[in-house]
C-alpha cells in the first residue's frame, strides 16, 4: 500500500489557496480578510509539509483595514511566478454584507523578487469585482481574470468572468474587457491555464459554504467562446453531508517536477451536532489528472475528495506533518513577532505593542474595546486543531473596571469569548468571563476570581472540540475554573447572522476605555494541540 498524507495540509483559518512551484519549491498564499499583516505565505518542498514564511502586506503603506467590516479586507489573493518575480493580485473589500447590493472591491497588484519581499506598494486595477488571478500567456502576455458584480435589482450578482490584458511596464490594464463566461449561478475563483491546444478556465462555484464546488470550462481560444465540462462538478461535497472534508471548493493546480498535477483547495470539517467549523476554511491539497477527452479529473475518480491521498511522487513519508510555527510556545525573547502572529486590522507598532520595553515579556497598551473596527490591541494565532490549550501569563494592575487584559478566542467583534483580568470596585483585582455572542454582549458572574493578591495571573483556556473552559492560577500549577463551560463551536463560520470567512484565533488583548493607554505585559504565551 502506497504511504499518504492527510488532509487538510494546512489546518485552520487558511482559505482560498493560491499555489505555485519556482524550480523545486512550492509556494502558497491564503487570505487574511480583517486580520495583519495581509496575505498569509507559506513554503513547502513536497506539497505536504508546509511553513509560514511570512506576509505579502506588512506596511500601512500598503494596507489600510481600519474601519473594515468583519469578514471584508483581503479576499482571494491569486499568486503567481513569471519573469524572475512573483506576480501577487488581490482584492480588499471596503463595503460587503448580507443584504447589502453594493460592493466596494478593490483589486491590486504587488510583485517581489523573492517570496520573502520586498514586496512592492500597491497597483490599482480595477474595481468590477474580486478574485482576481493573473494569467501569463506562452506569448509573453499577461491577462488578469476576475469576476464581476452587479449590484442592479433583478440582476444575477455574479455577473460573469471577465478578461482584461494587463501591461506589465505600466502595470496598467489595456485594450477591451472580455466576458469569458456567464452562468446563472454563484461563479467567481476564476483562473485561467493552457494545456493541450485548450485554454481551460477553473471556477469556484455554489458559494463558500455546503453548496461549493469546483467546476471547469475550456476554449481553444483565450477570449472563447468557452464550452462548459459536461460533469457540472470536478470536485464538491454538495451531495455527500457525511463526508469529513465539506465546503471543497476554490482551488488552484500545480504541476510537480515529475509531471503530476495537483490541486489545492479550501475545506472545511464540521462538528457535530451543530455542523458549525470551528477551524474556518482549510487548506487540502487533490492529485488530478487529464480525462482522455482533455477534462480535468480526480485521479482517484469521481468528485469528492480524499482524506488521505497518496503522497505525491518522489516524497518520502519519513516526516510527520507539523506546523512547529502555529502551535509552539513563545516566550517573547525575539526581536518581531514570527509570522503566525496576526493583529486586527492595524500593523503591530511600537506606539501599543513593544517585545523592547520590557525584555522578555510582551507589552501591549490599551487602546479601543473589543467592538471597534479601528485600533484594538489584540494579537492572536489561528486554532488549528479541534483539541487545544492556550495559557499565558501576565502582569496588570488596573484600577478601573474599563480597563481589562487577558485571553481572547476570537472569531470577529460580534463573537468572542474573553478571560480578563479587570477591576472591581468592591473586590479589587479580578478574574473573570465577557462575551458577545452574536453582537449581544454579556458577563458571567459565576466564578469571578478576586485576585488582588495574587502576585501574577496565569489564564488558561482549553478547547475540546465544541467546549472551552477558562482557568485560573496564581503560580501556573494550581488552576481555578473560571465561569461555565462554553461553546467553541460558536467560533466558527456557521454562526450568527450573516456571512463569515475566517476561523477561529486564540490571544491576547488588552484594552482602556478611559484612554489612558494602561498597559499589560505578558511573559508567555502557548498554543499546543492537546492529545484526544
Amino acid at each position: 500500500m502506497s504511504a499518504t498524507f492527510t488532509n487538510p495540509v494546512l489546518p485552520g483559518f487558511h482559505p482560498d489557496p493560491s499555489i505555485c512551484r519556482v524550480g523545486d519549491d512550492y509556494y502558497l498564499a491564503n487570505s487574511t480578510f480583517e486580520w495583519f499583516p495581509g496575505i498569509l505565505l507559506s513554503h513547502s518542498r513536497d506539497l505536504v509539509h508546509w511553513t509560514h514564511v511570512g506576509h505579502a502586506l506588512t506596511r500601512r503603506s500598503q494596507l489600510d483595514l481600519r474601519a473594515v467590516v468583519d469578514s471584508g479586507g483581503i479576499w482571494a489573493p491569486s499568486l503567481s511566478y513569471a519573469d524572475g518575480q512573483f506576480w501577487l493580485v488581490y482584492a480588499v473589500l471596503r463595503t460587503t454584507g448580507m443584504g447589502r447590493p453594493f460592493k466596494d472591491a478593490h483589486v491590486h497588484l504587488v510583485t517581489a523578487p523573492s517570496i520573502t519581499g520586498p514586496w512592492s506598494e500597491p497597483v490599482h486595477l480595477n474595481s468590477i469585482g474580486f478574485d482576481p488571478s493573473l494569467f501569463h500567456d506562452e506569448d509573453g502576455r499577461k491577462w488578469l481574470v476576475n469576476m464581476q458584480w452587479d449590484f442592479r435589482k433583478g440582476r444575477n450578482r455574479f455577473a460573469g468572468i471577465v478578461l482584461q490584458e494587463l501591461d506589465p511596464q505600466s502595470r496598467t490594464l489595456v485594450g477591451p474587457i472580455h466576458e469569458l463566461l456567464r452562468k446563472p449561478i454563484l461563479s467567481e475563483g476564476p483562473n485561467l491555464y493552457r494545456h493541450g491546444g485548450y485554454y481551460y478556465l477553473m471556477l469556484a462555484e455554489g458559494g463558500t459554504g455546503w453548496n461549493h464546488g469546483i467546476a471547469m470550462a475550456r476554449s481553444r481560444a483565450l477570449t472563447g467562446p468557452y464550452e462548459c465540462d459536461p460533469e457540472p462538478a470536478m470536485l464538491t461535497t454538495r451531495d455527500d453531508l457525511t463526508h469529513p472534508l465539506q465546503k471543497c471548493g476554490h482551488g488552484e493546480l500545480v504541476q510537480t517536477p515529475a509531471g503530476e498535477w495537483w490541486l489545492a483547495h479550501l475545506c472545511s470539517r464540521p462538528l457535530a451536532p451543530e455542523r458549525r467549523c470551528l477551524l474556518g476554511r482549510e487548506t487540502a491539497l487533490q492529485r488530478v489528472v487529464w480525462s482522455d477527452d482533455g477534462w480535468l479529473r480526480l485521479a482517484h475518480g469521481g468528485h469528492s475528495p480524499v482524506l488521505q491521498p497518496p503522497l505525491p511522487a518522489g516524497i518520502l513519508p519519513s516526516v510527520p506533518q507539523t506546523d512547529e510555527d502555529g502551535q509552539s510556545r513563545d516566550d517573547f525573547d525575539r526581536a518581531t513577532l514570527s509570522a503566525s502572529w496576526q493583529t486586527l486590522r492595524v500593523p503591530a507598532e511600537e506606539s501599543w505593542l513593544s517585545l523592547t520595553q520590557r525584555p522578555g515579556w510582551l507589552r501591549l497598551v490599551g487602546r479601543e474595546c473589543p467592538n471597534s473596527l479601528w485600533e484594538q490591541s489584540l494579537v492572536a494565532k489561528r486554532l488549528q486543531s479541534f483539541q487545544a490549550t492556550a495559557e499565558t501569563r501576565l502582569d496588570f494592575a488596573p484600577t478601573r473596571f474599563t480597563q481589562m487584559a487577558g485571553l481572547v478566542c476570537w472569531y470577529d467583534t460580534r463573537t468572542h469569548f474573553f478571560l480578563r483580568v479587570t477591576h472591581d470596585e468592591q473586590r479589587g483585582r479580578v478574574v473573570g468571563v465577557s462575551l458577545s455572542d452574536d453582537g449581544n454582549y454579556d458577563e458571567l458572574p459565576d466564578g469571578v476570581l478576586p485576585v488582588a493578591s495574587w502576585h501574577s495571573v496565569y489564564l488558561r483556556a482549553e478547547i475540546d472540540r465544541s467546549l472551552l473552559v477558562f482557568s485560573a492560577s496564581p503560580d501556573g500549577s494550581a488552576w481555578r475554573q473560571v465561569g461555565p463551560a462554553l461553546d467553541a463551536s460558536k467560533l466558527s463560520d456557521d454562526y450568527g447572522y450573516g456571512l463569515h470567512f475566517t476561523g477561529a484565533m486564540i490571544g491576547l488583548a488588552v484594552y482602556d476605555l478611559n484612554g489612558t493607554r494602561l498597559a499589560a505585559d505578558f511573559d508567555y504565551f502557548t498554543l499546543r494541540p492537546t492529545l484526544g
